[in-house]
């Protein structure tokens, strides 16, 4: 991604939704942008690899985990199929383990932070939904954009 948030924000104030600065940045993509996919689970991540499994050329997987802290919704493996299934990056208002690992792929990834226990796997969710977080909603077509900075939405694709 060639676009800054931060410039974005200068340029099209009013045309972008700014996230609340909660997430921590993992991987060595550091920026990353595209097309809103979402999932929304609590605490199951079956359908985040589902996600995962499918092309992401141009798109963000976008994964309301519902907030939690108490297990992780990302490790290594699904970090690998954002690298082999071309994800632009993946933002989780949960947790991820595996972060060492993570950081040092070619990937870009934010978190709320890490926790070393793996979610359950119960397929339990929906898919393409609106979530909304981080005082944000994240609907699937709009577009998401983050970098150190932080995270930015947009009704359509920023130039």
């Amino acid at each position: 991604m060639t676009l800054k948030t931060a410039d974005i924000c200068d340029q099209q104030e009013n045309k972008v939704k700014i996230a609340l600065p909660i997430f921590k940045s993992f991987g060595q993509k550091k920026s990353f942008g595209g097309e809103i996919v979402t999932v929304k689970v609590f605490e199951d991540n079956v359908l985040v690899k589902e996600m995962l499994g499918k092309n992401g050329k141009g798109k963000v997987l976008v994964v309301d985990g519902g907030g939690s802290l108490r297990c992780a919704l990302m490790g290594d493996n699904l970090a690998k199929m954002v690298l082999d299934n071309e994800w632009e990056g993946v933002l989780i208002y949960g947790c991820i383990r595996d972060s060492a690992d993570i950081d040092k792929m070619e990937v870009g990834v934010k978190a709320l932070n890490t926790i070393p226990f793996k979610s359950r796997k119960g397929g339990n969710g929906e898919v393409d939904v609106a979530v909304t977080f981080a005082e944000v909603s994240f609907k699937p077509g709009e577009f998401v954009y983050a970098d150190e900075d932080g995270v930015i939405v947009a009704d359509g694709k920023l130039q």
